[in-house]
């Protein structure tokens, strides 16, 4: 549905995409997320046309968006980040003026708009000025927008910037309806919005594409070592340094540390401790329970700290050494 293959952009001699490379099947809803100046805006705006790549290709449900621009953008349904809403005109007014922008035959118009206005739950706003609306309403008006003329394809630049949590909430929850039935991309530096909307992450820094995957795929394939949280008693006499001795010395341990807060009942011998393991090493939790086993230490808890699409996300934008400071956007 959605094909690009190889594309780059400079802007003098910042490189703000560099060779960059995705398809999206139908149906999928993937994120593109990066920090602001990871070049996400600009890809975006080269897949609809705004754009010309310096190089590589894009096709729009097969129409190449250079060689067949008319074609492959009237199958696009594009919401920028300040989506160009005139103020004066009604809610109905605005998508009819859409509508003919996008060619919509004029017999078509009437259901077009019923239709779409219904798909983003405007309707009872259909004769509002919008400049009247409220913020969350004037995004379902940019949506609907998009929507007049049914794409195959949804381009969606920060939706929910602005947004209240309400809102939001609302507004993750209509991207995946009008999702089931074409593809959508959606571009934030907002995780917890892509994390909770999208089947695919595409996570950009430096203007390239550092990772790709579903969220559950990234955080398993994370390069990083494991940490472990452990409550361990102990001879109250010995201390925690006893403890902390025997878990470093177990094989694949590369530190042991107390943890930031200690247990209410410290001084009857209990111990927080964190650990962190080498790097790629397996799960250890058998490992230390059974150190702490053979030397007499109790252990109450014992948890496995799970790598987070935010922990990874952090991650890969610190290590990439081209990210060029300003950016384009």
């Amino acid at each position: 549905m959605i094909l690009v293959r190889e594309i780059s952009k400079s802007f003098g001699s910042l490189k703000a995409v560099q060779n960059v490379s995705f398809e999206l099947p139908t149906g999928q809803i993937a994120g593109l997320l990066g920090p602001n100046g990871a070049g996400k805006s600009t890809t975006i705006r080269m897949m609809t046309g705004f754009l010309t790549p310096d190089s590589g290709t894009i096709k729009i449900v097969g129409h190449d968006i250079q060689t067949q621009a008319a074609r492959a953008k009237s199958l696009i349904g594009y919401l920028p980040e300040s989506a160009p809403i005139y103020p004066e005109m009604s809610v109905k007014g605005y998508l009819k003026h859409r509508a003919k922008l996008y060619k919509v035959p004029g017999r078509d118009i009437g259901p077009a708009i019923d239709k779409a206005m219904a798909q983003t739950r405007i309707t009872d706003v259909a004769r509002r000025r919008v400049g009247h609306l409220s913020k969350g309403y004037r995004q379902r008006v940019g949506l609907a927008a998009a929507l007049v003329h049914n794409p195959q394809v949804l381009i969606l630049d920060e939706p929910t910037n602005g947004l209240d949590p309400t809102q939001i909430r609302e507004a993750r929850s209509l991207i995946r309806e009008l999702s089931e039935e074409r593809t959508t991309l959606l571009c934030s530096h907002i995780l917890p919005e892509v994390e909770r909307t999208c089947d695919r992450v595409i996570v950009f820094a430096g203007g390239k594409i550092r990772a790709d995957g579903t969220p559950s795929e990234l955080i398993n394939a994370s390069p990083g070592p494991i940490s472990y949280k452990i409550e361990i008693r102990t001879n109250p006499s010995a201390g925690i340094e006893h403890a902390l001795r025997i878990l470093a010395a177990i094989p694949g341990i590369a530190a042991a540390k107390p943890a930031g807060i200690q247990p209410i009942d410290a001084q009857a011998g209990w111990s927080a401790i964190e650990l962190e393991s080498a790097p790629n090493e397996q799960d250890l939790r058998e490992a230390i329970a059974a150190a702490a086993d053979d030397h007499g230490l109790f252990i109450r808890e014992l948890r496995k700290n799970v790598p987070t699409l935010e922990s990874l996300f952090v991650q890969l934008v610190d290590t990439a050494s081209d990210v060029q400071p300003g950016g384009a956007q």
